[in-house]
């Protein structure tokens, strides 16, 4: 198993004509900063609250939702909000338990570690809030800002009894040519093949507009997954039948899709409108899932990249399921999506 010294000394800032990266302070919180200055982009994570790109401003607009108007109060009282990173399950898993490799592993609730849903189903994982994401490289150049930060989830005793696959997890945020590129990399250090249920749950806000008028221009799925009444996929699916564009207002949403139509370059496209105002988010070929989120009366959509259905593990295990993915002992798994904020 590889071993990494820490800490790694990094630069307090990089500058590279265009782009900055820096380390700063909010509310006493580590934050890095990476700013476009000719397209008047900034974006600001965190680290300590689960790598969180919390804040994305486009020419001085907050394009993400949070409901806390401070970083202090998130830091607080965590809650979904910004840009949450869900792992080693994304969304439900339909009992205290999941299957891998053929085995049946049993969730501890003891240990305090994860969540339930208003219907007692684990969700999201375990990492949302994690602390314990470092800082491993920082620096601008001519052609963006990157920030690459790692978490060791084998490390932590308390991760390893819920989901004891030894592995390692680098996020990189890359800003360049006006979009934000979220990439994730999974390293298996463990013996068996890790099954892979990650996503992202990104809260989306377009300022010019009402939130009723926002228009969702893009639905690149072929197939909108059945769920039951406790939001976990039936093993059913049907024909995507939303018009495109479809008013928010007009619509409610906590939808799977799945069969994404993608460009040659196997990337999925998502859009939300408001007047002059649009948030594009594109995702890589190994997202084979987008969730869609937009209750009605909260001033936000969330379009979640997937790397595969609610309650995957156990769907696969009872052969309703056939596109887990999952990660070979020694192997790295990688995917990328992109946030482009256009008319700001």
């Amino acid at each position: 198993m590889k071993r990494y010294s820490l800490p790694i000394l990094l630069p307090v800032m990089s500058l590279a004509a265009n782009y900055t990266a820096e380390r700063t302070t909010i509310d006493s919180i580590e934050v890095i900063r990476l700013a476009d200055a000719s397209r008047r982009i900034e974006v600001l994570i965190a680290p300590s609250i689960g790598n969180n790109a919390y804040s994305i401003k486009a020419g001085g607009k907050e394009i993400l939702w949070s409901p806390y108007p401070t970083l202090a109060e998130l830091k607080a009282k965590p809650a979904m909000a910004g840009n949450p990173f869900l792992a080693p399950w994304a969304n439900r898993i339909d009992q205290d338990a999941y299957f891998a490799n053929g085995k049946k592993y049993l969730l501890n609730p003891e240990l305090k570690n994860f969540r339930y849903d208003p219907n007692h189903k684990p969700i999201h994982g375990l990492l949302v809030y994690a602390s314990q994401w470092r800082v491993v490289s920082l620096k601008a150049d001519g052609g963006g800002a990157q920030l690459t930060s790692r978490l060791e989830f084998w490390r932590e005793p308390d991760w390893m009894a819920q989901f004891p696959f030894a592995h390692n997890i680098e996020m990189t945020h890359r800003l360049e040519d006006g979009a934000l590129e979220i990439e994730t990399a999974v390293e298996n250090v463990s013996s068996q093949p890790m099954p892979l249920s990650l996503g992202y749950h990104t809260y989306y806000q377009v300022p010019d507009a009402p939130r009723d008028d926002w228009k969702v221009t893009l639905l690149p799925a072929r197939d909108h997954v059945v769920l039951n009444d406790l939001l976990i996929p039936t093993g059913e699916r049907k024909p995507v039948s939303l018009p495109s564009p479809v008013a928010l207002g007009k619509v409610k949403l906590d939808d799977v899709f799945t069969n994404l139509v993608r460009d040659k370059a196997g990337r999925a496209q998502f859009r939300v409108q408001g007047n002059k105002q649009s948030i594009s988010v594109t995702f890589g070929p190994k997202y084979l899932v987008a969730v869609i989120y937009a209750p009605p009366g909260r001033d936000f959509i969330c379009f979640e990249p997937m790397a595969g259905i609610t309650n995957a593990f156990n769907l696969a295990h009872a052969a309703s399921y056939g596109e887990l993915q999952s990660v070979a002992p020694g192997q790295t798994w990688r995917e990328s999506f992109w946030i482009t904020p256009e008319g700001f």
